[in-house]
């Protein structure tokens, strides 16, 4: 019974309870202990955190909303903004910044928005700073913490991720700027295996990290991508990604993560991006919902699915995700999108003030669009050409 408590209903985070941040602080002992006949003991971690984790992702997973994922790194922005022939210069990735943030009503569509360090700590082309223009828009901030892949010493050319040392201080400095959330992604690729070595390494850096952003007060989104790149039907890609979400979950438990204040944010399960048989969004969604319903337990409140590498195209993502609501779900079932909103929103732009308009209406098409995926009903009527152009990268790199 001593665990109830962070099981109990709790109300939708107001937005001005996680700009006040540390009013929000519980009291309650950072330990939990259930107490059997025997002599061992079941620890639940709760935290000072424990209600305001679980306000904070149940707002995010609210109905009819997602998360907009705006934390590329600096050179990735860079790629971006060469596409449409302009510098890599924190003055153009500001312009861009502002444009997608101050996009008026998006908080209608978007919950989250996930920022570069960069961007939580800068202002809007207009001197007012981002994360404030966020709350004004009932959007919750968010952080990318991870330090990005390097190779994986003993494996098969596969890649880890960094960023465990000194993620506490950082995580606590982000609560302070105003982040409520986190974001780690680690990779799993198919083609190059995956070895048990890649995956194990994957899931307790996925575990360790989502401990530490909890004792800091920010909820952490758990994303181990299943890569894209590959030959491989859909069949091969459920098989790996059981694995890797047994792992993961295994490893969260370990470290004495508490379920109800996480955020998953996983590939859906489409065949290789080069395989010759396509799949149709009612198979994507058959097949990814069967992965859920046999990994995730239903304490989790939020699932933001993703197609990070952009495999597919806007109109395609938004199918997939619409398919994966016609029947109830244990779990909010969402999006988490990068390219998926803002493809569409940047060749509108072009780089060009007097673009920003129909930048801003284009990124509210694909973000409206999405809510209504979200909530089962959307239709893929009178989406343009660009929408359904794919956008799979080989080797992509955030």
């Amino acid at each position: 019974m001593a665990s109830a408590s962070l099981l109990k209903s709790s109300p939708v985070l107001d937005k001005s309870e996680w700009v006040k941040g540390q009013s929000l602080r519980q009291t309650s002992a950072s330990v939990v202990r259930c107490l059997p006949n025997g002599p061992s003991s079941l620890t639940i971690r709760a935290g000072s955190y424990a209600d305001e984790l679980v306000k904070t992702a149940k707002t995010i997973a609210s109905p009819g909303r997602g998360i907009l994922a705006m934390d590329e790194s600096n050179a990735t922005c860079g790629k971006r903004l060469a596409s449409i022939g302009l510098e890599n210069t924190e003055a153009n990735r500001q312009a861009y910044r502002t444009l997608l943030v101050s996009a008026p009503g998006l908080g209608k569509y978007i919950s989250g928005a996930i920022l570069f360090e960069e961007t939580l700590y800068q202002s809007t082309v207009d001197g007012k700073k981002m994360v404030d223009v966020l709350v004004e828009q009932n959007i919750v901030p968010g952080i990318k913490v991870d330090k990005g892949l390097v190779p994986l010493a003993g494996s098969n050319d596969e890649s880890w991720c960094q960023g465990l040392d000194g993620l506490a201080s950082r995580t606590a400095a982000y609560y302070q700027q105003g982040a409520r959330f986190a974001k780690w992604r680690t990779v799993v690729s198919i083609p190059n295996g995956p070895s048990a070595l890649a995956v194990k390494e994957a899931a307790w850096g996925l575990a360790r990290y989502a401990a530490i952003s909890q004792d800091n007060g920010l909820v952490p989104i758990v994303e181990p991508e299943i890569l894209l790149d590959g030959e491989h039907g859909i069949d091969r890609t459920f098989e790996v990604a059981q694995k890797v979400w047994a792992e993961v979950f295994f490893y969260l438990a370990e470290n004495n993560v508490m379920f109800e204040g996480i955020l998953l944010k996983p590939s859906m399960v489409t065949p290789g991006a080069e395989c010759k048989e396509r799949a149709t969004p009612e198979k994507v969604a058959d097949y990814t919902l069967k992965l859920l319903h046999r990994r995730i337990p239903p304490a989790v409140p939020g699932i933001m699915a993703s197609f990070l590498s952009g495999g597919q195209s806007e109109v395609e993502a938004t199918l997939n995700l619409n398919a994966m609501n016609q029947g109830p779900n244990p779990w909010h079932v969402s999006f988490s999108y990068a390219r998926a909103l803002q493809n569409t929103c940047l060749k509108t732009w072009g780089g060009r003030p007097e673009n920003v308009k129909a930048a801003q209406e284009a990124l509210l098409i694909r973000a409206s669009a999405n809510s209504l995926a979200q909530l089962g009903k959307y239709t893929g009527e009178g989406e343009s050409e660009e929408a359904k152009k794919g956008m799979f990268v080989k080797g992509y790199v955030y």
